[in-house]
């Protein structure tokens, strides 16, 4: 399977994590796309992704995508870009007016990747980040002595507590809403494993593993402003990779980076394996 495949396997697998957290929202599979929607009006956490490559070649053919791998006649037959997202805003238009759009360049054709931010305007979306697909098919050592911390499991209240209320400060989401999703038991049930750092004793970071795609998926990871740059997010982010590992014996790691991480996940071993552009509604 090519590294963006994998990659956005282990995304959509993540994503479905918002349809089932609350216990109001719904994941639906769309003609070529995938619908999440949280229960929520709050639209990151509300959530189309496509399912199959878009191919809108000359007179129909597979286009640029063409030799590839991974290219079906479902990919043909599902419809461009512009019909899936016709369904996209109908399925959400039923449920709230805040959704989000995550597309994955190498899912498109050269041709609708030419104008794919300008058909994403026009359905009323704007761009708020272009995050790189990245993958590890092993992780370096570290370059540096690494902070001891404590690698605690969401398994209980607490630590359900916890992951909300830093995901809550460290990605600027309100309460109301990290609550909502993170703190029911619910919600960790699936493959998204949760996991907390704690510093003597006090929770100060965390982060997110999902086992899907022959790869194990990174999320959520995030530090308390008065712990950053001092090596606990890669220390958490090491521990709770070596035991979902340790269980699914899975080497290859993917994540999504942003801009403040991007040379962290460089040093680790990650190599850029495609690009997102994420659209929210306006």
């Amino acid at each position: 399977m090519s590294d963006f495949l994998t990659v956005d396997e282990n995304l959509r697998t993540a994503m479905r994590f918002f349809g089932g957290a609350t216990g109001s929202g719904d994941v639906t599979s769309l003609p070529g796309t995938l619908a999440i929607f949280s229960g929520l009006d709050y639209g990151v956490f509300n959530i189309a992704l496509l399912e199959e490559s878009v191919v809108e070649g000359k007179d129909g053919n597979a286009g640029g995508l063409a030799g590839r791998g991974g290219l079906t006649a479902g990919d043909i037959n599902a419809g461009g870009l512009e019909a899936r997202l016709v369904h996209a805003a109908r399925f959400f238009q039923e449920r709230t007016l805040r959704w989000s759009f995550w597309l994955c360049e190498d899912m498109l054709d050269a041709q609708t990747r030419r104008r794919a931010r300008q058909t994403l305007v026009d359905f009323g979306l704007r761009a708020i980040s272009h995050p790189p697909g990245m993958i590890a098919h092993t992780l370096l050592p570290p370059t540096r002595p690494l902070p001891r911390i404590e690698c605690r499991p969401v398994s209980d209240a607490s630590m359900r507590q916890a992951f909300a209320e830093i995901t809550s400060i460290t990605f600027e989401i309100p309460t109301v809403v990290t609550h909502a999703v993170y703190t029911p038991e619910r919600a960790w049930k699936g493959a998204y494993r949760g996991f907390v750092g704690l510093v003597d004793g006090r929770p100060i970071a965390i982060v997110a593993i999902v086992a899907a795609g022959g790869a194990l998926g990174v999320y959520s990871l995030g530090t308390l402003p008065l712990y950053r740059r001092h090596g606990y997010g890669e220390a958490l982010l090491r521990a709770a990779v070596a035991e979902v590992r340790l269980r699914s014996g899975i080497e290859s790691v993917v994540l999504q980076s942003t801009d403040a991480g991007y040379e962290l996940y460089r040093r680790l071993g990650f190599q850029d394996a495609t690009r997102y552009g994420v659209f929210l509604t306006r």
